[in-house]
C-alpha cells in the first residue's frame, strides 16, 4: 500500500512538473526594475499574478539596464536553449532609439529575435515604445511603426506602448524622468497583461 502511495505522489508532482509553461522576458532598465526592488517590478508582478490566477507560469526575467536590440539578439539563442520558453516577451528598443541608432538596424534586429524565437516554437509578445518629441517626428513616426509592422509581419501580439497610462505624472517616474517609479508599475503590468494572457 506504502509502494502505491508513493508511486501515486511520484506520478502527481511529476504531471505539475510537466504542466508547468516558462515565459521569458527580454527587456531593459523598464523591465529589470531599475532604480527599484526587484520584487516591485512589472516582472515580478507578473509573476504573482500568474501565481494567484495560473499557478503553472513560470517567469524568468532576462531584463538588463541599457540592453539594446543588438545585445538582446546576441543573448537570445542560449537563453531559449536554456530555458524553453512557451512565450517570450519582447520589450528591447527603447535604448536605441534613446541613443538614435538606426531604426532599420533596431528593425533587423527585432525581425531576428522573432524569427529564431518562432524557431523554437514559442509565441512572441512584442512590446512597442515612444519616444520624447526632441527625436524630430520623422524618426518618432519610424520607431513607433516599427513595432506595429512587425506585428504585421509576423503576425504576432503587440503591447503598443509598455508606458501607456503614465502620461507625464512626476510621482510615477523616478528623479531621472525616464524610469517608472513602483507604484507605476502595476501599471505597466495592467499594459502587458491582456495580451500575455492571450497567449496562455
Amino acid at each position: 500500500m506504502k509502494a502505491y502511495l508513493s508511486l501515486v505522489i511520484v506520478l502527481l508532482f511529476s504531471s505539475v512538473a510537466a504542466a508547468e509553461s516558462t515565459a521569458l522576458v527580454m527587456g531593459d532598465s523598464l523591465s529589470a526594475a531599475f532604480g527599484i526592488e526587484e520584487k516591485q517590478g512589472w516582472v515580478s508582478l507578473l509573476q504573482t499574478r500568474l501565481n494567484q490566477e495560473n499557478g503553472s507560469y513560470k517567469v524568468i526575467n532576462a531584463s538588463i539596464s541599457g540592453e539594446t536590440t543588438a545585445g538582446g539578439l546576441s543573448r537570445l539563442p542560449k537563453l531559449l536553449q536554456r530555458h524553453q520558453p512557451d512565450v517570450v516577451v519582447l520589450a528591447l528598443g527603447a535604448n536605441d532609439g534613446l541613443r538614435g541608432l538606426s531604426v532599420n538596424t533596431m528593425r533587423s534586429n527585432l525581425s531576428a529575435m522573432i524569427e529564431t524565437t518562432k524557431a523554437h516554437n514559442a509565441n512572441v509578445l512584442l512590446v512597442g515604445m515612444q519616444l520624447p518629441p526632441n527625436y524630430g517626428p520623422a524618426y518618432l513616426r519610424l520607431f513607433q511603426n516599427t513595432f506595429t509592422s512587425l506585428a504585421e509581419e509576423f503576425e504576432i501580439s503587440l503591447v503598443p506602448f509598455l508606458l501607456e497610462g503614465l502620461g507625464e505624472s512626476k510621482e510615477l517616474f523616478q528623479q531621472d524622468g525616464l524610469h517608472p517609479t513602483a507604484k507605476a508599475q502595476t501599471i505597466i503590468l495592467d499594459n502587458v497583461w491582456p495580451e500575455f494572457m492571450k497567449l496562455l
